[in-house]
């Protein structure tokens, strides 16, 4: 059994090929809107953050958020592919919370920018 994984030589275990992912899973199992996913993964996990905390039923929680509790029940298991990432933010200002969306150059020239949710 290998037990020291390499770039191009995965670890074998159970004769299961185990693969170092990278910091997308959404880019690693091949999503073409990969970057879009991965932030509202992190909105929708912060929403979900916020209505445990208040331990908001999900009906409450979609009535506070101006949406159906399917809808909401979806985008809390990660089906947030009809929910836009503008709807998500109103959810947050919804639930009191601000957005602020800077813009800054990229630091490496000719490469393209990156969005990222950071919660502050």
């Amino acid at each position: 059994m290998n037990t020291t994984p390499t770039e191009t030589h995965p670890i074998i275990a159970d004769d299961l090929a185990i693969q170092d992912g990278s910091t997308n899973v959404y880019a690693d199992l091949g999503y073409p809107d990969d970057k879009d996913m991965l932030v509202k993964a992190g909105l929708a996990q912060e929403i979900a953050q916020i209505i445990r905390s208040r331990h908001l039923t999900q009906q409450r929680a979609a009535d506070l958020l101006g949406m159906t509790q399917p809808k909401l029940s979806d985008m809390l298991r990660g089906r947030f592919r009809g929910i836009s990432q503008a709807k998500m933010m109103d959810c947050l200002n919804r639930l009191g919370r601000d957005v602020d969306i800077v813009v800054r150059k990229s630091p490496q020239r000719g490469v393209l920018g990156q969005t990222h949710v950071v919660v502050g």
